[in-house]
């Protein structure tokens, strides 16, 4: 299991289920200087639960922090996904069009819309960082590359030759590392030009998803065949997309570049998953 400092005080509680008066309460108690939403739906199959999840929490959240005595920096992690997709070889930036084509993407977009309206208004504090595909420890296992960690560990078990299973590879994604997103936050916190922003935090660069794959295979060290789906007409187009995400805003506004490599976040992410498979991640 994972060690936490003995500072560190925890207090459950579901923000969209809550009695609005409760969140107040403890932002008044904890008196913050900062608040960083990271809470949400990502793998969610039903629209509802996004919606409860990256719509009304937010709308709890941005509530409660206009109703309480504090006013902490709010940093709301938004998604790339808010933009409409791209041709291949056009960077995402910040002035992008928000048409997504997704209900995840719906869903966050309402959330980045809602936090900026408070701000114009004067009853928040806050930035918005539009993340990349964040990858590293703790990386879902509903993720293409959270399932291939799954299945590399589980199917070689006795020494067997893994089947790992995935769907066509022929997308590109823009890749960032969770640690690499971690300083982006701290960068927003302590940024006084961030307020009212929207500002991406991504690599700036197209990575084949096939070149992920094989590389967290290489990084397992387990044997492994990789065995992609055959691909159906509905989903030829959606698999043949291509992602990259312009920074140069993160560099200008927060002083912020990506640092690690896709190197780094996979290993990370495979030494998590095997050693919360033998449970040794954190001791």
């Amino acid at each position: 299991m994972y060690k936490t400092p003995a500072s560190w005080r925890f207090h459950p509680m579901d923000l969209a289920g809550a009695e609005p008066r409760a969140l107040v309460e403890l932002i008044d108690e904890a008196h913050p200087v900062a608040v960083v939403n990271a809470a949400g739906e990502v793998w969610s199959p039903t629209a509802d639960r996004m919606r409860h999840s990256n719509e009304l929490l937010v709308e709890r959240l941005l509530a409660a922090l206009a109703a309480a005595g504090p006013r902490p920096r709010l940093v709301q992690l938004g998604s790339v996904h808010e933009y409409s997709p791209q041709p291949r070889g056009v960077w995402l930036t910040e002035s992008s069009p928000e048409e997504p084509v997704t209900g995840y993407g719906r869903s966050k977009l309402h959330g980045t819309r809602a936090v900026l309206r408070a701000v114009g208004t004067g009853a928040a504090d806050a930035v918005v960082l539009r993340l990349s595909n964040v990858i590293g420890a703790g990386t879902p296992r509903g993720s293409l590359l959270g399932q291939v960690a799954t299945q590399l560990l589980e199917g070689t078990a006795e020494g067997r030759t893994a089947e790992v299973r995935v769907s066509p590879l022929r997308s590109s994604r823009d890749f960032v590392d969770a640690q690499d997103v971690s300083r982006a936050v701290v960068a927003a916190l302590r940024s006084p030009g961030a307020t009212g922003r929207v500002v991406n935090v991504a690599s700036g660069v197209s990575q084949p998803v096939r070149d992920m794959v094989d590389l967290l295979i290489s990084i397992s060290g387990r044997r492994a065949r990789l065995v992609e789906r055959p691909v159906t007409q509905s989903r030829s187009l959606k698999d043949a997309d291509w992602m990259a995400v312009d920074v140069s805003a993160a560099r200008a506004v927060l002083g912020w570049r990506p640092r690690r490599t896709p190197h780094d976040m996979v290993q990370d992410l495979w030494r998590a998953a095997a050693g919360q498979q033998d449970g040794s991640v954190g001791r």
